[in-house]
């Protein structure tokens, strides 16, 4: 597994100052099925982050989303974290983590408190509430993992968003339940300690990216996010700025990928840059002369050149983007807000980089279509992380910059590296487990002092006398014998 830092990141190092505190500073971790990235940033009260390390690995041992090799998928946690470390200068010790998978299941559920007498509601009796609903009976395997507020019943009065303060003798609320598979979520734990970090708290992955990407406006006006990843695309609706309904659809990039591969009769690297540099969700007039030549890739390059129909490869990735974005239309669509998504659609993940995919979903679902990025949360616009593909890492940040601002979440993410004095001699690193014997501390020697001049002469003088013995006839050895 690679660790080297990126050449692309403008910022290669960036230095911690021991006078500044560092509750302001988040680690994330993003577990894609493509690719994982561990990010630190510190975050402004503003909510913009100053990126201070960023690392990714390609994804193994992982597909859509769940974990299907322990061992593989530790050692690529271990290469991210590894490359955010060297570019930080800090060691993580704590880490807010996405999940997402097609395990990840949404229902609504309502919950009521009654009292024998008028009084006005509190935090507690929300919090009451809540807890109630966590305490609720679920599948065998399930476990909850978020439990999201909707709206709120005070007596009579319905669609109440904030009830703290009214007066009442029975509050009933609306909640939507995420839940997810229990060993699905233990692997993810397992894997996330086994590379030497604490899980601080565990975010759905639709509701981070849409932390990141998403605006007040849009979640006010009725919005769907669709975040398409590697295995999966997650959905994520919004109105009146509250979040109504979430789902995870089990395809995403990587099964178009799989596509042109198949399509073509390409190899897998030459399938994705296919599908990055000419690649479009939309067969358009242009495309209809245009032909791809590819090297030869089995015989040394001398052999002929693959010859691809721009056309077709835009027929392949049509079809398969198409059934995304059906299952898409029909998520939201059960989420009953269809007619009330005046913002439309916003589509951000590794896939909408895709060619023409905004305008496929506009003709697709019928309403305002387009691609989101996270420029506006980050300081420094050149940075690598300034890329839909990293939606997810910047919105696990700011969530979890979130809870620890109203202290849910301690804020010891992060630690400064030893000192070069307190290190020396020393190399510290997290080792990666190729099945070869694991790497242990390793001092260095102490360097060996050089003779001086006068011992040197010595030296050379000493040998010359020995090789003239060893020419007279009379040299005798009584040393072989020892």
């Amino acid at each position: 597994m690679n660790t080297t830092t990126s050449n692309n990141y403008n910022n290669s190092k960036s230095f911690f100052d021991p006078a500044n505190s560092n509750k302001d500073i988040i680690a994330s971790l993003d577990i894609g099925t493509t690719k994982i990235c561990a990010l630190i940033a510190r975050v402004g009260e503003d909510g913009v982050l100053d990126v201070l390390g960023v690392g990714t690995a390609d994804s193994k041992g992982i597909m859509r989303g769940v974990i299907n090799n322990v061992s593989e998928a530790i050692n690529s946690i271990k290469a991210a974290v590894s490359q955010a470390e060297l570019q930080s200068g800090m060691r993580i010790s704590r880490v807010v983590v996405g999940i997402a998978g097609q395990h990840i299941k949404c229902f609504k559920h309502r919950n009521y408190l009654t009292r024998e007498i008028d009084n006005f509601i509190t935090i507690s009796d929300i919090e009451d509430l809540v807890n109630q609903v966590r305490r609720i009976v679920l599948p065998s395997g399930e476990k909850i993992i978020h439990v999201l507020p909707v709206t709120y019943k005070v007596n009579n009065d319905e669609g109440i968003i904030n009830p703290i303060g009214m007066r009442c003798t029975s509050l009933e609320g609306d909640f939507l339940i995420v839940t997810g598979n229990k060993d699905s979520i233990e692997n993810i734990k397992k894997c996330v300690e086994e590379a030497g970090l604490q899980i601080a708290e565990l975010v759905l992955e639709p509701i981070a990216s849409s932390i990141a990407v998403l605006n007040d406006r849009e979640k006010d006006a009725g919005v769907a996010l669709v975040d398409i990843g590697g295995g999966t695309t997650d959905v994520a609706i919004f109105f009146d700025g509250i979040i109504r309904h979430t789902a995870v659809i089990p395809f995403g990039g990587s099964i178009i990928t799989q596509d042109v591969i198949d399509g073509c009769e390409v190899m897998k690297d030459d399938a994705e840059l296919l599908k990055i540099n000419h690649g479009s969700s939309l067969v358009l007039e242009k495309f209809e002369n245009v032909i791809i030549s590819i090297p030869d890739r089995f015989s040394d390059g001398n052999g002929e050149p693959s010859k691809v129909s721009m056309k077709n490869l835009a027929l392949i990735i049509h079809a398969r983007v198409e059934e995304i974005l059906e299952e898409v239309y029909n998520h939201i669509r059960e989420s009953e807000f269809d007619s009330k998504l005046r913002a439309g659609v916003v589509l951000t993940g590794g896939g909408s980089l895709l060619s023409n995919i905004d305008e496929h979903c506009r003709y697709l679902c019928g309403m305002r279509s387009r691609k989101g990025g996270v420029a506006h949360r980050l300081k420094n616009k050149s940075s690598k992380v300034n890329s839909p593909k990293f939606a997810t890492a910047v919105g696990l940040i700011v969530k979890g910059n979130e809870l620890v601002k109203i202290g849910e979440l301690d804020s010891n993410f992060v630690s400064l590296n030893e000192t070069e004095e307190s290190n020396k001699g020393t190399i510290i690193e997290r080792p990666v487990d190729d099945g070869f014997m694991k790497p242990s501390l390793v001092k260095d020697e102490a360097p060996k002092e050089k003779p001086g001049v006068v011992e040197r002469l010595f030296t050379r003088m000493e040998r010359l006398f020995t090789n003239q013995k060893k020419d007279s006839p009379d040299f005798n050895n009584d040393d072989e014998d020892f």
